[in-house]
């Protein structure tokens, strides 16, 4: 579905930055009818992530990441953030449970984009290997609440940053 233009800059910009390699914006929207849910009102990840490896836009790139504003699940949780599989090359993140609305609070456009770029970083750390990590203030550590993606910083800790960069 549709995403605010301005989440998908911020990332573009941002993860550049961050990662040190150029991110480029693919504004085109992919059938999700095929992982679409009815009995639990959500998509299923995994579904979409397979759709999103075979994108044309795919081809050639290091990494690829997934936006979407679709609430997201894969069959052992109830929702997830995002999802990435260990050693691939797509990603991908929902913003559907980043927005403080979503939890009856007030609108907070600045949080939200602090949240994306956590789980943006989060899910792509995960195409380079790296698993969940104890330290609750890198962007590796596990997230099951939104306050919890609060609490981490928007960096990997110096044991997961030479990982990234060993790999």
């Amino acid at each position: 579905g549709s995403v605010d233009q301005a989440h998908l800059e911020y990332l573009e910009l941002i993860l550049g930055d961050i990662l040190g390699f150029p991110f480029r914006i693919h504004d085109r929207p992919m059938s999700a009818d095929a992982a679409y849910d009815p009995v639990r009102r959500q998509w299923n990840a995994g579904k979409l992530l397979l759709a999103l490896e075979e994108m044309p836009e795919a081809r050639g790139a290091k990494r690829i990441l997934g936006v979407t504003e679709a609430d997201l699940f894969i069959p052992i949780l109830t929702f997830v953030f995002g999802l990435a599989y260990l050693q691939a090359r797509a990603a991908l993140v929902s913003i559907h449970r980043l927005h403080p609305e979503f939890y009856g609070l007030p609108t907070a456009p600045d949080l939200v984009l602090r949240r994306l770029e956590k789980e943006a970083l989060h899910e792509i750390g995960h195409t380079w290997g790296l698993k969940h990590c104890d330290d609750h203030e890198c962007v590796m550590h596990y997230s099951n609440t939104a306050e919890e993606v609060d609490l981490k910083e928007a960096r990997y800790c110096p044991v997961c940053e030479v990982r990234v960069h060993l790999g």
